[in-house]
């Protein structure tokens, strides 16, 4: 039976969302014949391990009584006084939402432990992490992206007049997003100089740094899903999502009712629509070596297709997009761990140059002596 490691938590703001998405992965996979195990990232930057939990409850007040505190070494757990191995992996799957979790550094522990990890690797998800960032890749590989600026919060600070006269030259009213958070957290629509102010104190009351955005009157939000199959990339259908409001809330996708009335898959779109963003989100996936389950999310307006950002972990591993059935996001999470089992990458010889053995440190890159260096 193979063993995975289902990470999830994490100290961001989404953190509370990926305890649902990972205790979801933790069930599919055990329904699916695995030794799923869930391991929690604390806010303060520790793993926890309990076994047996498996329930959104068991997670609401940890970690606390039951929960290991372990560490990875290599593709082991190892926890206790004694530091006893608990077990051994054969692959992890990622369902942290946002921070440290998604943003790359995550997939570079398990990179560094040589776990295998069935979801994207670091480059992809530190890049997609931002929204700026995204936007700058996205027109690399002539996608459309809506208008927009940078600001850090040094900028706000020191040029903000720069700054409000860059957001009105766009008309109101504007977005305004944190640039590395997601889930709809502290974005804003922004009518005028004041509501700008505002918005741009919350969002870096959050993070570093945010992006203005030109609003698109009468837009829609398309999101499309996709995963790699033994050398295939499997794209979903289109799925839109509703609002009653300018921008689509965090209580909208998670808080939200009438779930009947809070999207539609597929999305009543024109063919040639729904095709153009089935082939952006695979060009993205494919151009950036995507891993595991993806999420492009999209802007429709009578303007065209605009790429708005990618997850790298989307709500749910967005297994919804590829079926209702639980049993059909069962046989995605295990297709997606065995895909990743049977690409193990070849291990490639490192080079040791013997230049410590030297006396002299010459060249252009090197010291004249090593004495200088004394």
């Amino acid at each position: 039976m193979r063993t995975v490691l289902v990470f999830f938590g994490g100290n961001s703001n989404e953190s509370e969302i990926s305890v649902i998405t990972g205790t979801l992965a933790v069930n599919l996979l055990r329904a699916a014949g695995y030794a799923a195990y869930p391991v929690l990232l604390g806010g303060d930057g520790k793993l926890y391990f309990r076994a047996e939990a498996r329930s959104v409850a068991d997670f609401r007040d940890a970690p606390g009584k039951g929960f290991l505190a372990v560490t990875l070494e290599g593709r082991s757990l190892v926890g206790g006084r004694l530091r006893r191995k608990l077990l051994t992996a054969d692959c992890a799957l990622n369902c942290c939402h946002g921070g440290m979790g998604e943003d790359g550094t995550l997939a570079a522990i398990a990179r560094w432990n040589g776990l295998p990890l069935a979801s994207p690797d670091t480059p992809a998800s530190a890049l997609f992490m931002n929204k700026e960032y995204s936007q700058i890749a996205a027109r690399g590989l002539g996608i459309p992206v809506v208008r927009s600026f940078a600001v850090s919060e040094r900028e706000w600070r020191e040029r903000r007049s720069d700054v409000e006269r860059r957001a009105e030259a766009f008309g109101y009213p504007v977005i305004v997003k944190p640039s590395r958070l997601g889930s709809s957290i502290g974005i804003t629509v922004a009518r005028g100089t004041d509501e700008l102010r505002s918005a741009l104190s919350l969002a870096f009351r959050l993070d570093t740094g945010a992006l203005v955005e030109e609003y698109l009157d009468g837009k829609r939000d398309i999101n499309c899903a996709a995963y790699g199959l033994y050398g295939e990339t499997v794209v979903s259908s289109c799925e839109e999502v509703f609002s009653r409001a300018d921008i689509l809330t965090f209580q909208e996708k998670y808080e939200g009712t009438d779930a009947a009335r809070a999207s539609k898959i597929p999305a009543d779109l024109p063919e040639e629509t729904a095709s153009k963003i089935r082939d952006y989100t695979r060009l993205i996936y494919e151009s950036f070596h995507c891993r595991g389950v993806v999420r492009a999310d999209f802007l429709v307006s009578s303007e065209g297709v605009f790429f708005n950002e990618l997850n790298t972990v989307p709500g749910s591993l967005a297994c919804y997009l590829f079926g209702e059935s639980l049993s059909s996001a069962k046989e995605l999470l295990a297709s997606v761990v065995e895909e990743r089992l049977a690409t193990a990458e070849e291990k490639k010889e490192t080079i040791r140059t013997g230049i410590l053995n030297n006396g002299v440190f010459a060249g252009a890159k090197g010291c004249k002596n090593r004495r200088e260096m004394v």
